[in-house]
């Protein structure tokens, strides 16, 4: 499997996270189903969905166990950077101010 594919899976799984998380926290959480899209905050219910879709993409590009070192940290790089991207995107978000 393509080492791109494992990056993008590893970019998917980081993502579901703090959806995830703000969807169990009960939390409003910025999601591409807001108005304006990731910027306006959404209920809880559609961060569980769009955790939910993610961890659904990701697995599914997952497909199986990366077996080789190169696939591992292929798929680690993708969580990683998804990783610190979110943590500079939703640092400026307006929910902190």
């Amino acid at each position: 499997m393509p080492l791109v594919t494992r990056f993008l899976a590893g970019v998917l799984l980081a993502n579901a996270v703090p959806h995830g998380v703000s969807a169990v926290q009960g939390r409003r959480f910025p999601t591409p189903f807001a108005n304006p899209p990731g910027v306006g905050l959404s209920g809880p219910m559609a961060n569980a969905v769009w955790s939910a879709l993610n961890a659904a993409g990701g697995i599914a590009l997952l497909g199986r166990t990366p077996a080789g070192p190169r696939e591992r940290i292929s798929l680690l790089t993708g969580a990683v950077a998804m990783t610190f991207f979110l943590a500079h995107y939703f640092g400026k978000s307006p929910q902190d101010n």
